[in-house]
């Protein structure tokens, strides 16, 4: 019987796991698919506090693992497969394997939704993205565009004029899905050019490897062509890592697990944190603030069991 498991390995969950490390209840930590979540695909991380000149994604999350491991922490890979709770215990299912647990800690995250096409992953962080908050400072005074037709797509656009020279709005209808309000805004700013009933076709880079531009093709005509730009920012949203979840858990339409009071879920002993459980913010350190906001309530939880 585990006191306090831990469900991811991105910023969430390593807070999650400093804090209840400290706090003596010796977590095990449960790295799935993607140790170290959305963060290691960030080359660069400008805006964590603390890091004036900015740090690898990846080496912050290194960073963070090993202040786990000093206070205690556990880790284990594998991929959580089925949950259900019996007799007031957290039980899940870990390959193949059931793991029984008083307190379980949800910080498994979200999945960017991408495009499908050749070579995608290799080009994440550099020139392809799916955050203009965290990536959008790195490309002023170039040519960027944004894949998307809704609220987040029009969000990004606004955001990245503060930056680029140029903005591209690309979207496979001939007009926007987002709010009207959100849409006008978009369709009035100077620096944005929407590119209407268009997909992308290929990415197309440097003898560095780098992001160049992309081709298009015309889905009404079915022409190519192509465009110069430095950054794709990919935003056609994301996908809560909550499958095994789903039913059992309160979440919202998306599947996005919603908290009753805090990080405390509607199961006792089961909070939640990060993105798994925040489709507004989706930031490093706001999904740290809510892992250790449930740490610290997991932590109190146990107490009142003794």
């Amino acid at each position: 019987m585990e006191q306090v498991v831990i469900v991811g390995t991105g910023c969430a969950g390593l807070t999650a796991a400093i804090y209840t490390g400290r706090a003596n209840l010796t977590p095990l930590v449960l790295e799935g698919r993607q140790p170290g979540g959305q963060l290691t695909t960030t080359t660069e991380v400008e805006n964590f506090p603390g890091f004036p000149e900015g740090i690898d994604g990846s080496e912050l999350i290194m960073k963070m693992h090993a202040q786990a491991e000093r206070f205690g922490a556990r880790f284990q890979y594998g991929t959580v497969e089925e949950f259900e709770q019996k007799n007031g215990i957290n039980r899940i299912k870990v390959d193949g394997q059931w793991i029984e647990t008083k307190a379980l800690i949800i910080a498994s995250g979200a999945s960017a939704r991408w495009l499908g096409i050749d070579r995608e992953k290799e080009l994440v962080g550099h020139g392809l993205t799916s955050c203009a908050t965290c990536d959008g400072a790195f490309y002023r005074n170039v040519p960027v565009c944004v894949v998307g037709g809704g609220d987040s797509a029009c969000e990004e656009a606004g955001f990245l004029t503060r930056f680029a020279s140029k903005v591209y709005l690309i979207h496979r209808r001939d007009s926007l899905r987002a709010s009207k309000i959100m849409a006008d805004r978009v369709l009035a700013n100077p620096k944005i050019e929407p590119i209407w009933n268009t997909g992308i076709e290929e990415y197309l880079t440097d003898e560095n490897g780098e992001m160049r531009g992309v081709k298009l093709k015309d889905l009404k005509s079915g022409t190519t062509s192509k465009l110069e730009v430095k950054c794709v920012f990919v935003a056609i949203g994301h996908t809560p890592n909550t499958t095994p979840f789903l039913g059992k858990l309160d979440t919202d339409e998306e599947g996005y697990l919603t908290p009753r009071h805090g990080t405390e879920m509607n199961l006792p002993g089961v909070f939640a944190a990060g993105d798994v459980a925040d489709r507004e913010y989706r930031q490093a350190i706001t999904a740290a603030g809510m892992g250790c906001a449930a740490a610290i309530s997991a932590e109190r939880w146990l107490a009142g069991l003794e």
